[in-house]
């Protein structure tokens, strides 16, 4: 499971995250180049963290 999000989401995907997979994800902030092409699975904005397990 990975969700990518924005600074203002980071919380929100964290407790979802905990609360679909049952365990503890890890918290990456993604490079500079990641960040031009990924967008936050909850709005438009530019993701700036991967929540996942792996």
């Amino acid at each position: 499971m990975e969700i990518n999000c924005c600074k203002n989401h980071v919380e929100h995907a964290l407790d979802m995250f905990v609360a679909q997979a049952e365990t503890y994800p890890i918290l990456t902030e993604l490079s500079e180049k990641e960040k031009l092409s990924t967008k936050c699975d909850y709005c438009e904005e530019t993701a700036t963290y991967l929540v996942a397990n792996a």
